[in-house]
């Protein structure tokens, strides 16, 4: 399966949104590296890409497995074609898949106005690591360690989070949280 066909083929997941138990739940470590895994990152893949998104961890697609898929290099332009209608140009892929990660170290310190796909039309500062080192296994099952600086660095703690059952509201303020989380159950309950 090659990477490059990530964007291009795939199904599209449902992605789950707050205050879904899935998304509070601390995900399971994978432990079979098989060919439904391989099915499960390409579909998260072609999701992420097509939400669109930065980034998008197993529990956002109701699977409770501690992986993610993230890509923070692709670039996104709505065109008008020939036709005269708007389509979506994706190019510079660079995605990535983090299976089982450890965030092993970290330092500095940095504020980032966060999204998240399954808190929908919520941007708030969030005060991460500025750089992390994370061990982590690739599609194979094989160790791999990574280091990460800036939006890398913030993407996988962000994602990292959804894998310990925390949606990145946890991370505001008391006064921010509870007013998000009051607004996201009441905008659920409808």
């Amino acid at each position: 399966m090659k990477v490059e066909n990530y964007r291009l083929e795939g199904k599209k997941l449902p992605i789950f949104t707050y205050p879904d138990q899935v998304l509070s739940a601390m995900a399971a470590p994978v432990t079979e590296f098989n060919t439904d895994l391989e099915k499960l990152v390409k579909d998260m893949l072609f999701t992420m890409y097509h939400a669109p998104g930065i980034g998008l961890a197993a529990p956002q697609v109701g699977v409770s497995q501690r992986i993610f898929v993230l890509d923070v290099d692709y670039d996104r332009e709505v065109v008008t074609n020939s036709e005269g209608l708007d389509e979506v140009r994706m190019s510079n892929f660079n995605p990535m898949i983090l299976i089982n990660p450890i965030i092993s170290g970290t330092s500095g310190a940095t504020t980032f106005e966060e999204g998240c796909l399954s808190v929908p039309g919520v941007y708030e500062e969030v005060k991460r690591y500025k750089s992390i080192h994370v061990k982590y296994r690739d599609l194979k099952g094989a160790e791999l360690e990574l280091n990460a600086d800036d939006l890398l660095s913030i993407c996988i703690q962000h994602e990292n989070d959804h894998l310990d059952g925390i949606v990145f509201i946890e991370r505001l303020s008391n006064l921010k949280k509870n007013f998000y989380k009051k607004k996201m159950q009441k905008e659920k309950g409808r």
